[in-house]
Parts: C-alpha cells; structure tokens; sequence
C-alpha cells in the first residue's frame, strides 16, 4: 500500500542512455497543496524525469517515487496520479465522450465521470464531437480530461501550455491553483514558458545537462538575485565615480549607456547625483526575474564551455555549501473555475 501522502520524492536519481548521460543524480522533493516547476533547456533530462516517474523508464540508479512507492507499485496508479506527455493518444473518429469511457472501464471508474471531467476542463458542449477535428488546445483540455479520470491526488504535466492562446493559458493557471492549493493536491508541471510558470508555481525545480540546479521555493530564488537600478546619466563615468566615492561599490555600465547600480535606492542614487551635479534622464528598477535568473543557471549547455556551479535547495548530504551570496544549499554540477473551451484553443469549429 502506498503512504496516500501525495508526495512525490525523486532521490539520486540517473538514466543513461548507451554514452549519454540523460539524467546525473537527481534529488527533489513536491509536497501536496502545492505546483512545482520542473524547468530546464531542451535536452536537459525533464521529459526522461517524468518518464522515469510515471514507470516508463527504468532508472539506471535512484528512485523515483509517489506515495511513497514506485508507479509500479501503486495498485491502481490512475487513481493515484494523473499524468499528460503528451496530448496524441487520441482516435480521430472517436468522439471525446467515448475516448473517456474507454479510459474510464479501463480504470474501473464508471462511465458519468466522463461527462464531469469534461465539464472540468471546458469541454461538454464538444462531448459529441470527434477528437479527430479538435485544435491542438482542445486536444491538450482533452488530454487533461483523461489525466483526471481516476480523480488523482497528484498531477504530472509536460508542457501543458503548449498551443494555448492566452485565455486559455489563463484558465489553466487557475485551474491547477485551485488544484493544488484549494483541494490540496500535488501538482508537478514541465515547461519552456518561463513567464507563464512564474505566475503559478510555488517551488521550482531547475536542471540543465541532467543535473541539479536549482531546488527550492521560488521566492528564495528571487531573494537570492540581487535587484538593481538601471540610471540613465548625462555622464555616465562621473555618476560611476560619484557613486563609488559615496561608498556604493555594485556599479557597473551597461552596453546601452546606462549604468547599473546594485544595493541601492532611487532615491540615494538620484540625491547624490544632485550633489554632484549630474544631470539624470530616467531610473528604472530591474528586479530579478524568473527568466533571467534561469539563463544565469543554465548558460552553457550547448556553448560547450564548462559548466558552471549548480544552485540548489537539495536535503540529502552530498550537496555542497552555498557560495556566500546564498541562503540555500547548492549542489556542484559537472562540467559542462471551468471555462467554456473557446479559451483553450480557440472557438469550435
């Protein structure tokens, strides 16, 4: 029997592929009542991950677990966890009432709460419609549709925004809020789309090259990224040299002119500009974003320069200390409410 905890735990976990190293010693942890990140370049491991989660691959070494056991484990694993790799698996003459049922025998759940989940996901007015005429945002309601079948305590999605317009990613981002942290779910999503993530997880989970980046909450991530204030001066080198001369030393000039200042305010910056009298034309603060902070943890993966010190938030002994500028720890990598379905894809057709 599984612990019914929700929790999926990934621990050391490896797959090599003949010479390939896909995936190097993975270790992170999504707790129930909360959507995690997985985010990482193409070719960085995520896919084999999940597939290695969901039983689809067998790990060279770790383990992977939900629950507390293995996928193979799980007895009935569709009432357990709920996954979508992709949104395919469709016949084109059936419709998206009657590919459900057949989900729906083949788990043992009986044939109305087809017509729930479409009803879920937007989609009970197209119930009678072939899969085969969807767009590729409907495929994708009718993917998760299916995944929500067994009515699953944890969630698995890989790339699940892929296709949407943005109604329809709006919708999704609520939906799996609600998921998560109103019904206390567990829900693990993969994705290139930075700044959609953003604005809905709670933890993140970064790799590159199959390695460990960065794990841990989002917000500690941003902390961990110094703000800055970009200065458009009249004389860019006297403003760096008045700065310095008042003490703040986290300066540095921009390629477009600008000067960069770091561990400071608008207000001193622009107070010992009037003193010195420089002229100053515009300050912008430039917060830390999910984007830039995921360029600064992957960058050089395909450059072929070596890779550069992993970032991470992993429990388990064999991470390393943070660099000083860091509250967490960090692990050194090697080298380098339902809405109608016309948001999700567009209008019936």
């Amino acid at each position: 029997m599984h612990d019914g905890s929700g929790r999926i735990v990934v621990q050391n976990l490896s797959k090599q592929f003949g010479a390939v190293n896909a995936v190097q010693n993975l270790s992170f942890t999504v707790e129930p009542g909360s959507v995690t990140g997985f985010l990482g370049p193409n070719g960085a491991g995520k896919t084999t991950t999940l597939r290695m989660l969901l039983g689809l691959v067998t790990p060279t070494s770790g383990s992977a677990t939900i629950n507390g056991r293995p996928h193979s484990q799980l007895g009935n694993p569709a009432r357990v966890v709920g996954s979508v790799l992709e949104n395919e698996g469709f016949h084109p003459g059936r419709t998206a009432r009657n590919h459900l049922r057949v989900y729906a025998a083949a788990i043992g759940v009986p044939d109305r709460r087809a017509d729930e989940v479409l009803g879920l996901v937007g989609l009970g007015s197209a119930a009678d419609r072939k899969a085969g005429g969807f767009s590729l945002g409907m495929r994708q309601r009718l993917a998760l549709a299916t995944a929500l079948l067994g009515d699953p305590q944890v969630l698995v999605l890989d790339e699940p925004t892929n296709g949407l317009d943005p109604e329809g990613i709006l919708w999704l981002r609520n939906f799996l809020r609600s998921y998560a942290r109103e019904q206390g779910r567990t829900v693990l999503v993969s994705s290139h789309l930075l700044n959609e993530v953003e604005q809905l997880i709670d933890q993140v989970v970064i790799i590159s090259q199959g390695v460990t980046r960065y794990y841990g909450p989002l917000e500690q991530l941003r902390k961990s990224q110094q703000s800055r204030v970009l200065v458009q001066p009249a004389d860019p080198s006297a403003l760096v040299k008045a700065l310095q001369d008042n003490g703040i030393t986290g300066v540095s000039p921009t390629p477009d002119g600008r000067v960069a200042v770091a561990g400071s305010t608008v207000q001193q910056i622009g107070d010992i500009a009037a003193k010195a009298g420089i002229a100053v034309y515009g300050m912008q603060e430039d917060h830390a974003d999910l984007e830039r902070m995921f360029f600064q943890l992957t960058q050089g993966q395909y450059t072929g320069a070596p890779g550069y010190p992993a970032q991470g938030y992993p429990p388990q002994p064999q991470y390393q200390g943070p660099p000083q500028q860091y509250q967490q720890q960090y692990q050194q990598g090697p080298p380098s409410g339902p809405q109608q379905h016309q948001g999700w894809g567009g209008p019936q057709q």
